[in-house]
C-alpha cells in the first residue's frame, strides 16, 4: 500500500498586515520629514528676515557699533547663563534620580518622582517672580560673603549687587527649571540597568555606592548626557525668568555677583521686540538666528558624544 506524503502548505501572511506595515512606515517617515521641513523652514525664515541686518552698515545697527558688537554680549550671556544652570542643575538632577531609583523606599520614591516631575509644569514666569522676590534678596548676604572672601576668583570679583538680581541667581533658577527634565530622563535610563549586573557587583563585595559608580552610572552615561543636553537646550532658550531677574548692563564679564550683567538673546528679544521697528526688528531676528545656531551646535556635539560613548561601551 502506497502512502501519500503530505507536504505542509505555507500560508502567506495576510496582505493587510503588510499593508499596515507599509502605512505605519510611511507615517513614521512622513513625521520625520515634517520635523526636518519645519526645522529648515525656521532656519530659512530667520535667515531671510535677518538678512537686512546682516548686510546693513554698522552705524545703522542699534548701538552703532555693528551687528557683531550687538550680538556678541548677548551670545556670551546666553552661554554663560545656560552653562551655569547646567553645572548647578545636572549634578543635582542625577543625584535626585539616583536617590529615587536606588535609595528611597518604593512608596516614597513614587511620590518624590511625581513631585519632581511636577516642577516642569510650573510656568517660567513663576520661577522668575520667585527668583526676583525671594531667592534674589535672600542671597544678598551670600553674595557679599563671596565678594569678601573669594574675590580672587573672577566669578566672585564683586562688588556684590545690593538687590541680588545677578547672573548667579539666574543660574540657580535656570538650574531648578531644568532639573525635572534631566531627572526624569536619567531616572528612566538608570532603571534600565540590568539587575543581574547590579546583583553581581554586590555579590562580589561592592558597596551600594561602588555598585552605582561602577555599574549603574557607566551603563546610563549616554542617557544622562542626552538628558543634560535637553536641559541645556531649555536653559539656552529661557526668556521670562531671565528677563524678570537679571539686571542688565550689556557688559561682557564673568563676574556672577555684580549688578552689571550681560543679557541673553531670548530675554533681549522679549524685552525689545514690542518697541522695535524696521531694521531693529531684523537685528533681533538675526540674533535669534545666532541662538538657533548655538542650539544646533550644542545638540550636534551632544549627539557626537553620545555616539562615541556607545561605541566605547560596545
Amino acid at each position: 500500500m502506497s502512502s501519500a506524503v503530505e507536504t505542509p502548505q505555507i500560508t502567506a501572511r495576510p496582505s493587510r498586515v503588510r499593508r499596515g506595515d507599509r502605512i505605519f512606515s510611511g507615517l513614521a517617515a512622513g513625521a520625520g520629514a515634517i520635523i526636518l521641513a519645519l526645522l529648515a523652514g525656521v532656519a530659512i525664515f530667520l535667515l531671510i528676515e535677518g538678512w537686512p541686518a546682516l548686510t546693513a552698515a554698522p552705524e545703522k545697527i542699534p548701538g552703532g557699533d555693528g551687528l557683531v558688537s550687538y550680538i556678541a554680549p548677548l551670545a556670551f550671556g546666553t552661554v554663560l547663563a545656560a552653562g551655569l544652570a547646567l553645572c548647578i542643575g545636572a549634578p543635582l538632577a542625577v543625584a535626585v534620580a539616583l536617590f529615587i531609583t536606588h535609595y528611597a523606599p518604593k512608596r516614597i520614591a513614587r511620590s518624590l518622582a511625581y513631585l519632581v516631575d511636577l516642577l516642569a509644569a510650573i510656568p517660567s514666569i513663576i520661577y522668575g517672580l520667585w527668583g526676583v522676590a525671594v531667592l534674589g534678596p535672600r542671597s544678598v548676604d551670600l553674595q557679599h560673603w563671596l565678594a569678601d572672601h573669594l574675590s580672587f576668583i573672577p566669578f566672585f570679583a564683586g562688588p556684590a549687587s545690593a538687590t541680588g538680581r545677578t547672573m548667579l541667581v539666574v543660574g540657580f533658577v535656570l538650574g531648578l527649571m531644568i532639573l525635572p527634565i534631566i531627572s526624569a530622563i536619567s531616572r528612566e535610563v538608570l532603571l534600565q540597568t540590568p539587575r543581574a549586573l547590579q546583583e553581581a557587583a554586590l555579590a562580589l563585595g561592592a558597596t551600594r555606592w561602588e555598585m552605582i559608580r561602577m555599574v549603574v552610572l557607566p551603563f546610563g552615561r549616554s542617557g544622562i548626557i542626552a538628558a543634560s543636553m535637553l536641559g541645556l537646550g531649555r536653559a539656552l532658550g529661557e526668556t521670562m525668568a531671565v528677563a524678570i531677574i537679571l539686571s542688565v548692563s550689556g557688559d561682557v564679564t564673568f563676574n556672577l555677583i555684580s549688578s552689571g550683567n550681560p543679557s541673553t538673546i531670548a530675554a533681549n528679544i522679549a524685552l525689545d521686540f514690542p518697541e522695535s521697528s524696521g531694521l531693529a526688528v531684523n537685528t533681533l531676528i538675526a540674533s535669534g538666528l545666532v541662538l538657533f545656531g548655538i542650539t544646533l551646535i550644542v545638540n550636534t556635539a551632544a549627539r557626537a558624544v553620545i555616539e562615541r560613548t556607545e561605541r566605547k561601551r560596545r
